[in-house]
């Protein structure tokens, strides 16, 4: 069976004023990641010609661009009643166009700021606008290859999606082919959601977030915790991607560590 690819969100550990997080890609390839994942929201910001030295500088690297967190700017809203379905669109059309460009094939849909219920509106109403969201972005996503995976927060961040299952109930609902899902061992661990449920979701899980759940660092040394999440995933024959989205004080020597440790268990 194939190995599961090892990435890191560089926009977690940037100190680039783009906010993307490529400066981090040589060190990367240097320590054996199989990927990076970037910014869409900040790639999206970049002017045309910044956005074409951009391009170049990924496309020369020998590190792929595979997935992209940060789908959505907090100042696009999905749900309530400011939400703009033109806007949304027009700014998907941009977005995975250049996420396209750069041979990205997974997106997160996390977006907690774009997506979080304002106060005194329906749950309901905006579960189903973030329904037709998704349902619209679908053909677009399939134009370019990409899967949109949606992303489940822990209650802290977000008031909507907060687990793996609602997460699952949310792509269900959507029905749609490039609308998926992932599974982040950080927020499962704090909203202690059993791993269990990766059994009935591993058919829609496409891509998959690492971190140690006490400050959402780096993992440095290896635990139980870490070894049944893992291992889980392996059993049940996945072999996409785990990137490491977490915050570093020291990124040169973590991201060293954090390849060891999860090496071992991939």
């Amino acid at each position: 069976m194939a190995a599961m690819k090892i990435g890191c969100c560089g926009s977690m550990v940037t100190s680039h004023l783009s906010g993307i997080g490529f400066e981090v890609m040589e060190r990367l390839e240097e320590l054996g990641y199989d990927y990076i994942e970037l910014s869409l929201a900040h790639i999206a910001r970049l002017s045309p010609d910044e956005f074409a030295q951009f391009k170049e500088y990924i496309h020369a690297s020998k590190l792929e661009c595979l997935a992209c967190n940060n789908f959505f700017p907090a100042e696009i809203r999905l749900t309530g009643e400011n939400a703009n379905m033109d806007q949304i669109m027009a700014y998907v059309d941009h977005a995975l166009a250049r996420a396209g460009q750069l041979g990205v094939k997974f997106i997160v849909f996390g977006s907690s700021g774009a997506k979080n219920v304002p106060p005194g509106f329906s749950h309901a109403e905006a579960w189903q606008q973030i329904i037709t969201v998704l349902r619209e972005i679908d053909p677009i996503a399939a134009k370019y290859g990409i899967t949109i995976c949606i992303e489940p927060l822990n209650k802290k961040e977000s008031n909507i999606v907060n687990t793996v299952a609602e997460g699952l109930q949310l792509a269900k609902e959507v029905d749609r082919e490039h609308i998926k899902l992932l599974a982040d061992y950080y927020h499962m661990a704090l909203e202690g959601e059993p791993l269990s449920i990766l059994e009935s979701a591993i058919d829609y899980i496409k891509h998959t977030h690492f971190a140690d759940p006490c400050g959402r660092v780096f993992p440095l040394k290896p635990t139980d915790q870490y070894t049944q999440f893992i291992t889980k995933l392996k059993e049940l024959n996945y072999t996409g991607g785990i990137s490491i989205e977490a915050y570093s004080d020291d990124f040169t020597n973590d991201a060293e560590t954090a390849i060891g440790i999860l090496k071992q268990y991939t």
